[in-house]
């Protein structure tokens, strides 16, 4: 081995950092912990950071911030689900919020591998709106959504969770949003122009698989402060369940009608972007499914956008199915994740993977708990 720490060819999981982040960043620390979880999870050696250009004696198990594409994945020697946790992607809009919506019909920009299909197969499973790849386009979706009376929000294809995203009251701010994202990332990902809705409550519906565990989850998410006044992913409570998505709508399961729906809508959407990209694979499947109300009161769900990557959710995931390894008797737990921008003492039970000063969120204490016992259902 000429780069890497040794083993005994029991394997190796390794961290890909590919976004541009200061170490001591709180992501860059959280990172490294799923990783750390993740090789105890596998009975695999934790080998740091990759580097590029090393070698090891066995192929890593790789955990990437992001979502791969495959020029990316072939050049590390990953082609299959079993080989990161996360996932892999034909072109790089398939992992952007952008996937899930149609283009314009006289669309300007079309990127190369665009499959119509996908948005076509999800009328109904998503929010009314449309993706775009170039100003001229998104000038036009937004005033097709406005001229319908809808209210418009504009959503970076690319962004992560809520970050760039706005409501636009008029061609001005939209100049503005699209100047602030650039044609680059303009061009790489797209942008989204959806409804925009009220008293939005969001679903997190996702499926996850590490060696031979596999788990399934429906939950809640919650809303923090964030340092610069906005509001931020504040944590998850998940219901998680051995299996595959299916089998969250056992019928011995007690869903409430509207998780049963958002599961629903996740199904769907989850194989209808694999019919139209079936180069793609995953470890982790996570969807976020939106439920609010439009200006004048109306019901609208739909889901906003699949996650094919490590997320703010992972740490309850991870130990979820290290609940469900350790009790093979028990069919569900439940797991949450609390990011509170605060530094406070957790709880003891809890594993916690960041707690201190983020230099652009500030006090930060992040940490995940299990719990066993009580209603499958309830969200505290």
């Amino acid at each position: 081995m000429a780069h890497g720490r040794a083993t005994d060819a029991r394997g190796l999981v390794v961290e890909l950092q590919t976004l541009a982040r200061p170490p001591d960043s709180h992501e860059a620390a959280t990172l490294r912990w799923i990783a750390r979880r993740l090789a105890a999870l596998l009975g695999y050696d934790y080998a740091g950071a990759h580097a590029a250009g090393a070698r090891y004696d066995v192929p890593p198990y790789f955990v990437p911030d992001a979502t791969l594409t495959w020029t990316e994945a072939q050049r590390l020697g990953i082609f299959a689900e079993r080989q990161l946790f996360g996932g892999v992607v034909p072109h790089a809009f398939v992992a952007a919020k952008t996937v899930g919506h149609r283009l314009l019909e006289d669309a300007e920009a079309v990127p190369p591998g665009w499959a119509p299909r996908a948005a076509a197969a999800l009328a109904g499973a998503t929010l009314t709106g449309y993706a775009a790849f170039s100003p001229a386009d998104a000038r036009r979706a937004c005033a097709r959504l406005a001229a319908a009376g809808h209210r418009v929000r504009f959503k970076p294809g690319g962004g992560l969770g809520g970050h760039g995203q706005r409501r636009i009251a008029s061609a001005d701010a939209l100049d503005a949003a699209l100047a602030e994202l650039g044609p680059s990332l303009l061009q790489r990902y797209g942008v989204v122009l959806e409804q925009d809705l009220d008293e939005v409550l969001t679903y997190s519906v996702g499926r996850v698989a590490v060696g031979e565990l596999r788990i399934a989850y429906c939950g809640t998410q919650r809303q923090a402060p964030g340092a610069d006044g906005r509001t931020v992913y504040g944590g998850s409570t998940l219901l998680c369940v051995r299996g595959e998505l299916h089998d969250l709508l056992d019928a011995d399961l007690p869903l409430p009608d509207e998780r049963r729906r958002a599961v629903e809508l996740a199904l769907r959407y989850d194989a209808a972007l694999q019919r139209a990209y079936p180069a793609v694979f995953a470890s982790r499947r996570n969807y976020d499914v939106a439920f609010g109300r439009t200006p004048d009161g109306a019901p609208r769900c739909g889901v906003l956008e699949q996650s094919w990557r490590v997320g703010g959710a992972t740490p309850a995931e991870l130990l979820a199915l290290e609940a469900l390894r350790d009790a093979p008797h028990r069919r569900w737990v439940r797991a949450r994740c609390h990011e509170i921008p605060q530094l406070i003492e957790p709880p003891a039970r809890a594993a916690v993977s960041f707690r201190g000063i983020d230099a652009t969120a500030g006090p930060l204490t992040k940490y995940a708990i299990v719990d066993t016992d009580g209603d499958p259902t309830r969200d505290d």
